[in-house]
């Protein structure tokens, strides 16, 4: 429970905040059976959706909370689940003690698969939500009826892992019509199936589009950066680990993932030349050094830190490109 408590002192000043305005939103919490992950997804048009709808606790549940947001569906029904409630015996006992009850939209799920929903008579229309195997969809102040059905079918036929089959949902409940008034922000949180008590490294994603024309778009688009960092930092390990060959592995999938960026191909240049591969290295520092010059400048003080040789003929032949 260590862990818990460190998660509610510091979202405490937002439990303070209960939305006085509908987020309209739609949204999906859902476990991956394989991994355990567990996640929220949500698009809405609301500035910074993310700081309020999304919660999820490593080997506890997820929660989304909105409409006529209270926050505290969130962090409370998290610490219930964490407490041995049920997802549904946590959620009715939140909705029995408030009073707007009715206005309020949730959807909770345990690390156990069991689900629990809620819309409000008074949740401003279309509202509904729909759940399934693992998974729940809701939308309010939707153009039509059609998005949450829709969300469900998508997720349950989509492929590839949690973060993939969330964003499709998303895009389907889009595709629908989606919010009555457009779109605005989005989010997506997933946590780790193996919980280490340490809430930082539990934490699998964590992305917020707080004020975007398209956000599911730039959602998607920093899923994809995502993956090439954590590609990325993985071959940083093997590095540490002096295992240069499965670092070349994950640098080389970082930068296919992340083209755009030359730091990634910076960063594979600089660890071949270490290890004795400058012709391989070469093009790659070109590349980086026409994009900006301060690659170049960068690169000789590298040597200090230990992270290329002190070899002036290599230095020389990295500056000459």
């Amino acid at each position: 429970m260590r862990k818990f408590r460190w998660f509610v002192i510091v979202f405490i000043p937002v439990l303070l905040f209960s939305q006085p305005r509908p987020v309209a939103t739609y949204s999906i919490v859902a476990l991956d059976e394989e991994t355990g992950q567990l996640g929220v997804a949500v698009q809405s048009h609301w500035f910074s959706v993310g700081s309020v709808v999304p919660w999820a606790g490593a080997g506890v549940g997820a929660v989304a909370t909105q409409s006529f947001v209270k926050v505290d569906y969130g962090p409370e029904g998290l610490s219930m689940m964490a407490h041995g409630l049920t997802s549904e015996e946590a959620l009715n006992r939140m909705l029995d003690t408030d009073p707007a009850a009715e206005v309020r939209q949730v959807a909770m799920i345990s690390a156990n698969g069991d689900v629990a929903a809620h819309t409000g008579e008074n949740c401003i229309q279309a509202a509904g939500h729909q759940t399934g195997k693992n998974y729940s969809v809701q939308a309010n102040l939707m153009e039509n009826a059609t998005v949450w059905p829709a969300m469900a079918k998508a997720y349950e036929n989509a492929e590839g892992d949690l973060a993939d089959r969330m964003l499709a949902a998303l895009e389907a409940a889009e595709a629908e019509g989606g919010d009555i008034r457009g779109k605005q922000s989005a989010a997506m949180l997933i946590v780790s199936g193996n919980p280490t008590g340490i809430p930082w490294k539990d934490v699998v994603l964590d992305l917020r589009i707080e004020d975007h024309p398209d956000p599911l778009d730039e959602l998607e688009r920093l899923i994809r950066i995502h993956r090439a960092y954590q590609h990325a930092n993985q071959g940083d390990v093997y590095v540490e680990k002096g295992e240069t060959e499965l670092a070349l592995i994950e640098y080389d999938k970082a930068a296919q993932l992340y083209p755009e960026n030359p730091e990634l191909p910076y960063w594979t240049a600089v660890t071949l030349a270490d290890v004795g591969r400058l012709d391989e290295a070469l093009p790659m520092f070109k590349v980086a050094f026409a994009v900006d010059e301060r690659w170049r400048t960068l690169t000789p003080r590298l040597v200090k830190s230990g992270l290329l040789p002190d070899d002036k003929a290599m230095m020389k032949k990295i500056l000459a490109q």
